[in-house]
């Protein structure tokens, strides 16, 4: 099938294709966003016409809050015949089923509510000349726009990158050889890229990118989210991934790992089933891109180039109503009574699996756990079937086969050996079942059986939990009435469910005798604790259902994107690695042309500059100054109208080495404890210096945690005491850092020291010192000899320089500065800060330092 909108494929990947057309949808969606570079339809007289007749209509329609959900299949079924194409909804999908967190009326067209548009792909091959008539009916039907892939792309996208690399590698399963999955091909990389755009193409039509909410589904629209943030740097965007995600060592291994990362992160909420995926999520951005996040007030964050993206851990659940309805139809009921006269009358249990054909849901093992029950347990022989129901799968290759055949050859082993007349052990049904049939079974069985080894959410246990508490007919038709209900779960840790089932024994699905135990002792269990048990988890299915889900995401969504209007916000990098900044609309970056200025026409200047990360970056194994950085600073010095002070946490006898060469300078050591106006004068201190008799409580703590974290150091100062993690292992480093700071905490309560986290450090300071103290005390001096400074420039990277940026800014029109003096507070990267310029890194700063220095050398008098 080829798509009509991008049949050259080069020109897509190198996105010279053409903005897609809207000529070929005539009906408009509310609220279509005309956008620079692409034609919307021109509306003839009689629309016009039309248009006017209706604006009150499209102005009350236009209040509706709308959102555009996006993911790999819409939630459609599709079907020709001799009249052409038939199209309905499609009941089971996940994406239909969330419409009931919103309880919204006539499918978004009625008055109230929300209207939800549709954004995917037909499971049908749609040819060429029926697409635009395709996607008129699904426009004005369903509210949905189709995206039509060529056969060839989409085959490498789906079948090749999604299902034979990413979706292996997200469930643990590393391409070690040729047969272990599929090995990183870069054309299937690059046709996974340009679906994403296809995709990205398809969303323009239709959103309004101020208003309209955008909620992206699965692996395999990871990179959708920077093809919208680049055409729509405020769009609300949502995602959501319903696989795993893999541990750090797994995904490292991903050629496209940081690719991936990033576009994740150009969404403004990323949603996860389980604390387990979400935390390895994290972790990769630490450990690859150097993003670390907080939690607060219970919501986890990561500060991303000014933008908050927020995590969110919810596990989706199933749609009661629907199920419900299946429970109480004739058809159920009527399978219900069969599978009750087949097993229950003549005194068979039922044990239940229903798992996909893949290699991922431990079917095989499931099958080895019950011939160890038949021969742990003979007894049992002839009183128990394990009926497994094995889905089609939903991939395709070798892996499969083998599954498929190593399924065959178990459950025909083991029915030899242990069946019998009228009886065998295992019932393995590998046709697609109606859903009606696959409830049917829910209901007669006694215990259900999931034990895949890896898998996504997996909501089999909440079907049969509800199934299990049936309707009075089928309590009839099961002799069960006025009884309370009752049922059993066996679930393997490893699936995106278990945490949430409390109840449920949970069993690693390899070790085979566990997994018999665990079958054993739902058999036996007693029928009050299986009430109990089946109450606990009733409790918890029936009021986290799909509507649950889908409200508490979207209410998260709103709330990560409530600011988005009052933020300035930009785009920078190339391709992939594309990324917003977004910022206060007070901070600016600071511009070498509007500073020069300032300094020429003022007199009295103050500079206070940090020296780790400001003047040397934090990554420079060599922290001593350059001389180019000490030429600057003796310019500025040599500048009688200027007081030029380094402000830092280091020793005074290190700076005092380092700038020896530098005869007028002002050095500030251990936060400003120690000060001296230049290098004639004697260091003043705050106080005098007392004994520190803390350093003996404080560095064995700080020792225990040394040797118990690789790569960390203890810098002992003369007045203070630091814990540095710089080269550790930043996951377990930050751990460490939290625990120690606790623990500092505790022993130092009584101590006259504070104890606060800096860059990859922890430090125990005497109270009241910091370098705001400092920046006062510098420009008091300047006071003292009759001057007011009319500049003041103050640069700093870390928490403790914001103390100093906060004297300055609320010194302005006080006794130390000037009224009309010219101040600017410069933090190094675009992050929060009480600063109000920035600069982006160390070379910037030097840059612009060279550029002050060039201008003191021009005024200094020869």
């Amino acid at each position: 099938m080829v798509s009509r909108s991008y049949s050259n494929l080069l020109e897509l990947v190198s996105g010279e294709a053409p903005g897609p057309s809207f000529s070929r949808i005539s009906r408009r969606i509310p609220r279509v966003m005309t956008v620079p570079g692409i034609i919307s339809d021109v509306e003839d007289d009689s629309a016009a016409a039309e248009s006017a007749q209706s604006s009150d209509h499209s102005s009350s329609s236009s209040q509706k809050e709308r959102i555009i959900i996006v993911a790999n299949q819409l939630p459609i079924k599709a079907k020709r015949g001799g009249n052409g194409w038939s199209f309905d909804w499609d009941e089971d999908s996940l994406l239909l089923q969330l419409k009931e967190g919103q309880r919204e009326s006539d499918d978004g067209d009625g008055g109230g509510g929300v209207e939800y548009v549709y954004v995917g792909c037909l499971r049908e091959d749609v040819p060429l000349n029926e697409q635009d008539q395709v996607s008129q009916i699904l426009l004005e039907s369903f509210n949905s726009v189709p995206t039509f892939l060529p056969t060839d792309l989409f085959t490498r996208f789906y079948h090749g990158f999604c299902k034979q690399y990413l979706w292996p590698l997200f469930h643990y399963m590393l391409p070690l050889s040729s047969d272990l999955g599929g090995r990183f091909n870069r054309s299937l990389w690059q046709a996974y890229v340009s679906v994403n755009k296809i995709f990205a193409d398809r969303i323009m039509e239709v959103i309004n990118p101020e208003e309209d909410y955008v909620w992206i589904h699965d692996y395999h629209l990871m990179v959708l989210p920077t093809f919208l943030r680049k055409r729509f740097n405020r769009v609300k965007l949502g995602f959501f991934l319903h696989s795993p995600f893999p541990s750090s060592e797994i995904y490292r291994t991903l050629p496209v790992r940081e690719e991936l990362l990033r576009a994740l992160l150009n969404s403004d909420l990323i949603g996860f089933h389980t604390f387990d995926y979400a935390r390895h999520f994290l972790s990769c951005c630490c450990r690859m891109l150097g993003v670390s996040y907080e939690s607060r007030r219970g919501y986890i964050g990561l500060e991303y180039y000014g933008r908050t993206v927020s995590i969110k851990i919810l596990p989706v659940g199933i749609h009661m109503g629907q199920l419900q309805s299946v429970l109480s139809l004739p058809q159920t009921e009527a399978k219900v009574a069969e599978l009750v006269q087949r097993y229950a009358v003549r005194g068979k249990t039922m044990l239940l699996g229903v798992d996909d054909m893949d290699i991922f849901k431990g079917i095989s093992l499931k099958l080895l756990a019950m011939e160890q029950l038949l021969l742990q347990h003979p007894e049992k022989k002839g009183k128990v079937v394990l009926v497994q129901i094995a889905n089609p799968a939903r991939g395709r290759g070798r892996d499969v086969k083998e599954v498929q055949d190593e399924t065959y050859a178990a459950v025909k082993r083991i029915n030899e050996r242990f069946g019998g007349p009228g009886y065998d052990p295992i019932v393995l049904i590998d046709r697609p079942l109606k859903f009606y049939e696959r409830v049917a079974y829910y209901v007669v069985a006694e215990c259900c059986l999931v034990t895949a080894v890896r898998d996504g959410m997996n909501l089999i246990p909440y079907e049969y939990i509800i199934s299990r508490q049936g309707n009075r007919k089928l309590d009839g038709l099961l002799g069960v009435m006025h009884q309370p209900k009752k049922s059993m779960l066996v679930v393997s840790e490893f699936i995106g469910c278990s945490p949430s089932l409390s109840g449920a024994v949970r069993v690693n699905p390899w070790n085979i005798d566990m997994v018999c135990e665990a079958m054993y002792s739902a058999l036996v269990m007693s029928e009050p604790e299986k009430q109990l048990r089946h109450e606990k988890h009733y409790k918890y299915v029936s009021t986290h259902d799909v509507g649950y889900w889908a409200r508490s995401f979207l209410h998260d969504l709103e709330r990560s994107c409530k600011d988005h209007a009052y933020r300035r916000c930009w785009g920078i990098g190339f391709g992939l690695r594309f990324r917003v900044v977004a910022l206060d609309p007070n901070f600016r970056k600071l511009a070498m042309e509007h500073i020069v200025a300032a300094y020429k026409r003022t007199a009295t200047r103050v500079i206070l500059l940090d020296y780790d990360g400001t003047l040397m970056p934090q990554s420079s194994i060599d922290k001593k100054p350059t001389a180019k950085t000490l030429d600057i600073l003796n310019s500025l010095c040599r500048d009688k109208n200027n007081t030029v002070f380094v402000v830092s946490t280091r020793r005074r006898d290190e700076l005092e080495e380092w700038f020896s060469s530098c005869e007028k300078l002002g050095i500030a050591a251990e936060h400003g404890y120690f000060t001296r106006m230049k290098r004639s004068e004697e260091w003043e201190m705050l106080w005098p210096v007392t004994e520190c008799n803390w350093k003996q409580i404080a560095e064995p703590v700080m020792q225990l945690y040394t040797e118990t974290t690789d790569g960390s150091v203890i810098d002992v100062k003369e007045t203070a005491m630091g814990w540095c993690y710089e080269d550790a292992d930043p996951d377990f480093g930050s751990c460490q850092a939290k625990e120690l700071l606790d623990h500092l905490e505790s022993v130092l309560a009584n101590e006259p020291v504070t104890v606060k986290t800096g860059h990859s450090c922890v430090e125990v300071k005497p109270q009241g010192v910091s370098k705001g103290l400092v920046a006062k005390r510098i420009l008091s001096s300047v006071k003292e000899r009759d001057l007011s400074a009319d500049f003041v420039l103050c640069i700093g990277d870390d928490r403790s320089d914001e103390d100093m940026f906060e004297v300055i800014t609320s010194s302005v029109a006080g006794p130390f500065i000037a009224p009309s003096a010219e101040v600017f507070a410069c933090t190094v990267g675009r992050k929060p800060s009480k600063a109000k310029y920035y600069l982006d890194d160390t070379v910037e700063i030097v840059r612009m330092m060279r550029g002050l220095a060039a201008v003191a050398e021009q005024t200094v008098p020869l």
